[in-house]
């Protein structure tokens, strides 16, 4: 819980200033976020991914490996060649750590209204924020490297292991009363899933008005980095799934879980990283584009997909 209250003193100490009610919120928006996603997670859901256990791997190879390749190749194709702000190595580091972070709660969701398996991407979201202690720093690490940015933005393993553990804690104790009570544990989540796409408005709701000239004067090749990021990711993480032969169920759900980040993680690293860095309003314009355009593309990818469910019940109409 120290890892959380500094983080959103952090975020109130930001040269965009965040009030005081407003840091209250923050708090309470993310440990309800992460209880929620502790508390959607049982036994039973354990044991189905243990049998089955292809979907939690191949999500993982597609969280942690088509993520961050696509946040590096849109940089070295778009981002660099056609941007021209004195900023943009700034802007690469956000789009870098956004490509590198585990799975949202927000995918959950999106799962549910896309008739996924919605016990398969609960499982994958804990699966990929507990690896991302491990995942996210080495994602960062390569790829830093290979882009060549400066070792002062380099981000060190300790300062990230301390925002990453802060936010997994409350997953724990969201399991632990979900076993404890099942009823208390069903409203966690249930609030958690409600936070967790309001989570989003609010961050950009507080963040846009008093950076709304830096959005004026953002170049398109960051607005085709922060929306092909998501985009990309959910299409190729699909036909991956799809040339493995997994069940259709299945594959639109690491679609979703591979292609919807979590926005509020790669903010917070962000900020209780970089908050003295006189650049953190640019390092963080691709997870704040990112986060409000990925909610507009999952939308339009659940409405495919649920047509597509449909077309396939009626014309296979026994089909369990």
């Amino acid at each position: 819980m120290r890892a959380l209250r500094i983080l959103t003193e952090e975020v109130a100490n930001q040269a965009t200033v965040v009030n005081e009610f407003e840091q209250t919120l923050l708090r309470i928006f993310i440990l309800i976020i992460m209880f929620g996603l502790g508390a959607g997670l049982t036994p039973k859901d354990f044991g189905l991914a243990l049998r089955r256990p292809w979907g939690v791997v191949i999500g993982w190879v597609t969280q942690f490996g088509i993520m961050p390749l696509t946040a590096y190749v849109l940089i070295v194709t778009v981002l660099f060649p056609f941007s021209s702000t004195e900023g943009v190595i700034l802007v690469a580091l956000g789009a870098l750590i956004m490509g590198s972070v585990p799975a949202g709660t927000t995918s959950n969701l999106f799962t549910y209204f896309s008739k996924g398996n919605l016990a398969l991407s609960v499982v994958m979201t804990v699966n990929s924020t507990l690896w991302a202690f491990i995942m996210t720093p080495a994602a960062l690490f390569v790829y830093s490297r290979l882009l060549g940015l400066d070792e002062s933005l380099s981000i060190e393993f300790r300062e990230l292991a301390i925002v990453i553990i802060g936010l997994i804690i409350p997953v724990g104790l969201g399991m632990l009363i979900r076993k404890l009570s099942s009823n208390i544990g069903a409203v966690l989540e249930l609030m958690g899933g409600v936070f967790g796409l309001l989570f989003i408005p609010f961050l950009i709701a507080i963040w846009v008005p008093r950076n709304w000239e830096l959005l004026l004067t953002t170049e398109w090749p960051t607005y085709v980095v922060a929306i092909g990021l998501g985009l990309v990711g959910i299409i190729v993480a699909y036909y991956f799934s799809k040339l493995l032969r997994l069940h259709p169920m299945n594959a639109r759900t690491i679609a979703l879980e591979t292609g919807i980040n979590n926005g509020p993680l790669a903010i917070a690293v962000i900020v209780a990283v970089y908050i003295d860095n006189p650049g953190v309003d640019q390092i963080l314009l691709v997870p704040a584009l990112y986060s409000l355009f990925i909610v507009i593309i999952s939308t339009l990818v659940t409405l495919v997909f649920r047509r597509a469910n449909i077309a396939a019940e009626q014309k296979i109409p026994n089909l369990l």
